[in-house]
């Protein structure tokens, strides 16, 4: 899937949102350690930089590296172009040592991987029993009923024909995923827990997400523009005379540990 974003790396680094700290402060909480965390599927970095500012190592990894060209450089974070398909013993080298890792999280990208062949990795990588998983995934944004309004008609009529199977994953917040984990403490289940992200946008910086979607590419690629002229003039009127506005992205994550075995 990776190659789908490889045409607009720079537009996703620059458009997709940035996650709330709220929400990599739960995250670390429930991880008794905070030595080495690992970001599958990083992309541009997005929620690298947060883990950055609480665990001491960070490795990110994607098999995309256009998209790693884009990532935020800290001294604590590793970059690592990996396969899309990893062998333990690649898993080991390019990654770490079995049982070494405090967190795994993927940010926008579970539903993109072999979950059985990922799943038996995350469980080789995690400590145990307190090795945590964080599934992140967010939801349209919101911004008006006017904004609001186009862009559904948008999302459903027009976007909806090129997405990937995958995607109905993300529209239901990743409650149907399969997620083999047990809860994390102080937790009493492993279904999604939401938080909101709120991003100040211009309409164009609006207009420039929307076309980073792996969707609108694939429409693209076949000769399809979904931002036509018309559409572009009902966005328009729709966001009105103000020069920017709060679009706010509801987060959901799902989270859970390794148990003893």
């Amino acid at each position: 899937m990776a190659d789908l974003f490889l045409k607009q790396a720079e537009e996703y680094a620059k458009a997709r949102p940035s996650y709330p700290t709220e929400l990599f402060q739960f995250i670390a909480s429930k991880t008794p350690s905070h030595e080495l965390a690992w970001d599958v599927g990083t992309g541009s970095g997005q929620a690298a930089k947060h883990l950055a500012g609480i665990y001491k190592n960070v490795i990110g990894t994607d098999t995309s590296e256009k998209q790693l060209e884009f990532a935020t450089k800290l001294p604590n974070v590793k970059y690592q172009h990996t396969p899309s398909i990893m062998s333990m013993e690649e898993v080991e080298q390019k990654v770490a040592a079995q049982g070494s890792v405090d967190l795994v999280t993927i940010a926008q990208a579970l539903h993109w991987f072999d979950l059985p062949s990922f799943y038996k990795q995350v469980k080789w990588v995690l400590k145990k029993p307190h090795g945590v998983i964080a599934a992140i995934c967010y939801d349209v944004p919101r911004v008006s009923d006017e904004v609001d309004k186009v862009f559904d008609e948008y999302y459903e009529d027009v976007l909806s024909p090129y997405w990937e199977p995958g995607r109905k994953f993300v529209e239901d917040n990743y409650r149907s995923i399969d997620f083999p984990f047990e809860p994390v403490d102080g937790a009493d289940h492993n279904v999604p827990f939401e938080f909101v992200s709120e991003v100040t946008m211009d309409l164009e910086s609006y207009l420039t997400f929307m076309r980073s979607s792996s969707a609108y590419q694939t429409a693209k690629d076949k000769g399809v523009e979904l931002l036509g002229e018309d559409l572009l003039q009902k966005f328009k009127v729709a966001w009105g005379h103000n020069a920017s506005r709060v679009a706010k992205f509801p987060v959901f994550v799902r989270i859970g540990r390794v148990g003893d075995a």
